[in-house]
């Protein structure tokens, strides 16, 4: 998989736009990065990813997935190693993220459980 791969494939999901954020290229659905070329190095992209989608794709992707160092990464936040990655496995990564990105605002909260109040009753 090689950078101009992995751009083509993200620019092919319905109604994404390419962008650049912190000088690297970025991947955006209903105005939400998804994806970045670039970072750690060229040789790398990031997919952002929930951490069960990201443990998955880490067990899967003989070592061309990894999370991104820090917080970000607990929170799903990948790196791809684009020449060890096999194109199925990028496709099934931008899709996720795509997916994850593209949806609506209140699509997200009908998702989501209720919030539970961790206050108590009022006096």
């Amino acid at each position: 998989m090689t950078p101009d791969a992995f751009r083509l494939m993200a620019l092919q999901l319905p109604g994404v736009s390419e962008g650049v954020h912190m000088n690297h290229p970025d991947f955006r659905a209903r105005g939400r990065i998804f994806a970045t070329l670039g970072y750690p190095s060229d040789e790398f992209a990031t997919v952002m990813l929930t951490p069960k989608e990201q443990a998955e794709l880490v067990k899967e992707g003989s070592g061309a997935f990894m999370p991104v160092k820090g917080g970000w990464g607990l929170k799903g936040s990948t790196n791809v190693h684009l020449s060890r990655a096999s194109p199925e496995l990028v496709k099934k990564a931008l899709a996720a993220a795509w997916a994850r990105k593209s949806s609506t605002p209140a699509r997200r909260r009908r998702a989501m459980p209720p919030r539970r109040s961790t206050r108590g009753p009022s006096a």
